[in-house]
C-alpha cells in the first residue's frame, strides 16, 4: 500500500471512475435495475395511453357514424311526409350526403325503400320535388355501384323518368333532371345492355332534335326553357354514344353532325357550348374509327367555329362571351390542329403517398367527368379517392391502399364489385371505346 507524506499507508479507497473523470462515482447495481424498471414502466405507459387513445377514436368515430346513419334514416321516413316542404328538406339533406360521403353498405339494404320513395315523389311530386329526386336517384345509383342491384333500382324507375321527359305538360326543371338522369344512369347500369342503351338514345335524340332546323333550314323559335331541356338531353346522349358499337356510331355520326353545326348559330349561348363540345366529341369518335375522317363542309364549319371563338357581340353578357370564347378555342383547335387542351385533377391529399392526378387529355374523358361533377359538385372528388365506379369508368383503378385503409367500409365494397360478373362485362365493354391513359400518382 502506497505511503503518504508523512510515512502513513493511505486507508482511503481509490477514486471510482465514471465517463474516464476521477471523483465521479459508479450507479450502483441497485440504481440502474430501478432506473431499467422505470424506463419499461414508461414505455408500457406511453404504449398503454396510446392505446387507449386509438380506442377513443375507434369509439368516437363510431358513435359518429351511428349519428349520421340516424340522421339518414330519419331523412329516409321524411321521403314520405305529408308536408312537401319536410320532403324537399330530406331529399337536400340526401342529396349532400350521397354526394360527399360512401354509403354503399347503409344503403345497399335500403334501396328498394328509397327508390319506392323516390318513386312515389316523381309521381306525385311537384316540380321542384320531381327535379330533386330525379337528381337523388342517380346518386343512389352511384352509390351501389352500377351493379345488379343499381340495375335493379333503374329498371323500377325507368317508366316514370320516361313519361316526364316526354310529358310536354310537365315543367322544363323537371324534365331536364329526368333526362340527366336517364343518360348517366344508363351510362351506369345499361353499358352492358346494348337494347336498353339504345332505347334511351332514341328517347334523348327526340327531345334534343326539335332544335334542329327544318325542312327550310330556320332554326325552331324556343319555347322558355326549351334550349336548356336540350342541351341537357344533349350532353346525356353524348355520354351514351361514347358506348355504342361502331356500327351504330358511323350512322349517328352521318344524321347528326350536319345538323348540328347549324345549332352553332342558337340564340343561347349555353345550348351553343353544348353543341360545340358534342361536335368535337363526335369527330374525336370518328377519328378513332378512321383517322381519315373528316367533317362534311368542314372549311364552313371552321369558320363558324372562328366567329364564336372571336365574338365580341355587345349584347351579350361579358361572362357569357369569355366562355364562349374560350370553350370554342379549345373546339376549332381540335378541329384544325388535333389539339387538346388538357387538364389535370388532383386530388386525395398533399402527400406523395396520398395525392392522385386525372389526367383529361380527350373529349371522351371530359364528357365523363363533367357529367359527375356537374352531378356531385365539390363531392366528386371524395367519390375519385373510394367509388369504385367512378375510378372504373375514370380508368383510375382500384383505390390504393392508403385510401381503402382509410375507409373500412370500402374494403367491402370493392369486395362486391369485383365479384359481380356484370360489373367485370362493363369494365370490358368500356374498355374498347376509352382511352385508359389517365395518370395515377
Amino acid at each position: 500500500m502506497p505511503k503518504n507524506k508523512k510515512g502513513k499507508r493511505d486507508s482511503a479507497k481509490p477514486a471510482a471512475v465514471k465517463n474516464g473523470f476521477k471523483g465521479e462515482t459508479d450507479t450502483s447495481d441497485d440504481e440502474v435495475a430501478s432506473e431499467v424498471l422505470s424506463h419499461h414502466s414508461s414505455a408500457s405507459e406511453g404504449a398503454s395511453a396510446m392505446e387507449e387513445s386509438a380506442g377513443a377514436r375507434e369509439v368516437d368515430e363510431r358513435t359518429e357514424q351511428e349519428d349520421m346513419e340516424d340522421k339518414l334514416k330519419q331523412c329516409i321516413d321524411n321521403l314520405m311526409d305529408k308536408s312537401t316542404k319536410t320532403r324537399l328538406a330530406a331529399l337536400e339533406s340526401l342529396r349532400r350526403a350521397f354526394s360527399s360521403k360512401q354509403l354503399y353498405d347503409f344503403l345497399a339494404e335500403r334501396r328498394i325503400t328509397v327508390s319506392d320513395c323516390l318513386e312515389r315523389s316523381l309521381k306525385k311530386g311537384g316540380a321542384e320535388e320531381q327535379a330533386a329526386a330525379a337528381t337523388l336517384f342517380v346518386l343512389l345509383c352511384v352509390q351501389l355501384g352500377g351493379g345488379d342491384e343499381a340495375d335493379e333500382c333503374f329498371k323500377m324507375l325507368l317508366p316514370i323518368l320516361t313519361y316526364i321527359l316526354m310529358d310536354n305538360s310537365a315543367s322544363m326543371a323537371a324534365r331536364q333532371s329526368c333526362a340527366r338522369a336517364l343518360g348517366l344512369c344508363s351510362y351506369i347500369c345499361a353499358a352492358d345492355d346494348g337494347e336498353d342503351l339504345i332505347k334511351v338514345l332514341a328517347l334523348l335524340e327526340s327531345v334534343f332534335m326539335h332544335s334542329y332546323p327544318n325542312g327550310e333550314g330556320t332554326l325552331p323559335t324556343s319555347r322558355p326553357g326549351g334550349p336548356g331541356l336540350h342541351g341537357a338531353a344533349l350532353q346525356a346522349w353524348s355520354l351514351l354514344v361514347t358506348l355504342c358499337p361502331t356500327s351504330k356510331l358511323t350512322k349517328l355520326l352521318d344524321q347528326h353532325l350536319p345538323k348540328l353545326q347549324a345549332c352553332l348559330e342558337s340564340s343561347d349561348v349555353n345550348y351553343r357550348i353544348a353543341v360545340g363540345e358534342t361536335i368535337a366529341l363526335l369527330v374525336e369518335l370518328g377519328r378513332d374509327m378512321d383517322e381519315q375522317f373528316e367533317v362534311e363542309d368542314s372549311e364552313g364549319l371552321c369558320q363558324c367555329l372562328k366567329s364564336l371563338a372571336t365574338d365580341g357581340n355587345k349584347h351579350r353578357a361579358k361572362t357569357d362571351r369569355r366562355k364562349q370564347r374560350s370553350i370554342f378555342r379549345e373546339v376549332l383547335h381540335y378541329i384544325e390542329r388535333d389539339e387538346f387542351t388538357e387538364e389535370t385533377i388532383k386530388f386525395g391529399g398533399t402527400g406523395i403517398r396520398t395525392e392522385q392526378r386525372f389526367h383529361i387529355d380527350n373529349w371522351m374523358k371530359r364528357r365523363s367527368y363533367d357529367a359527375f361533377r356537374q352531378l356531385m359538385e365539390s363531392g366528386v372528388r371524395e367519390h375519385l379517392k373510394f367509388n369504385h365506379l367512378l375510378r372504373d369508368i375514370l380508368g383510375l383503378g382500384p383505390p390504393p391502399s392508403s385510401f381503402a385503409l382509410a375507409c373500412l367500409p370500402i374494403v367491402h365494397h370493392e369486395k362486391h364489385h369485383y365479384n359481380s360478373a356484370a360489373f367485370k362485362a362493363r369494365t370490358k365493354q368500356r374498355s374498347k371505346f376509352r382511352d385508359k391513359r389517365a395518370d395515377v400518382m
